[in-house]
């Protein structure tokens, strides 16, 4: 989420907040691959490495081939397993008045928070950028990614939707950088 890995104390004014943001969304990678799903992708990659094995029962080929078999069987669990645990990424940003918090739960359970006031936030969208359409909010003297793991086509609709949402925030007296004495 940021070149900066540092991360705010569960006491940030964010986390505490009572108020209901004006804007919010919670974002995740997509999951193409269910629980059943991995059971029967699991069992039909069983059943087609066990075949070429069938008719060689009871040879010493049988023995050389089982480890690879076995060994392609195991690393597949793995790398989807390993999949499911890099799919517990998910990104929560809230819009307020005075204030835009992102808070980044990695896979790994740690937490990444930034926060700026939305009156000086700048988001932008570099189309030509790999990944496509990639967006990046700038405030507070750092600059982050956001829904780096989305598609190009939600990415652009996130950039609408929450470029949207700061200019309505904008508009309103609380996200001035001061307030005038009426």
């Amino acid at each position: 989420m940021s070149d900066d890995k540092t991360t705010a104390g569960d006491n940030s004014p964010a986390v505490s907040r009572s108020d209901t943001p004006s804007y919010e969304v919670r974002l995740w990678p997509h999951r193409s691959l269910p629980r059943k799903g991995f059971r029967i992708v699991m069992t039909i990659a069983g059943i087609a490495l066990a075949l070429p094995v069938l008719p060689l029962m009871g040879t010493r080929v049988m023995w050389a081939l089982l480890p690879f078999l076995v060994g392609a069987w195991g690393l597949l669990y793995l790398l989807i397993k390993r999949n499911y645990r890099d799919g517990r990424l998910e990104e929560h940003l809230r819009l307020w008045p005075d204030m835009i918090c992102v808070e980044r739960r990695e896979p790994t359970g740690a937490m990444l928070r930034w926060q700026a006031n939305p009156y000086w936030v700048d988001l932008t969208m570099h189309p030509n950028a790999r990944p496509e359409n990639y967006l990046t909010l700038r405030g507070a003297g750092r600059l982050i990614e956001l829904g780096a793991f989305l598609v190009p086509e939600e990415r652009e609709a996130l950039f609408t939707q929450l470029n949207d949402a700061l200019a309505r925030v904008r508009a309103t007296p609380e996200a001035a950088p001061w307030r005038p004495d009426v």
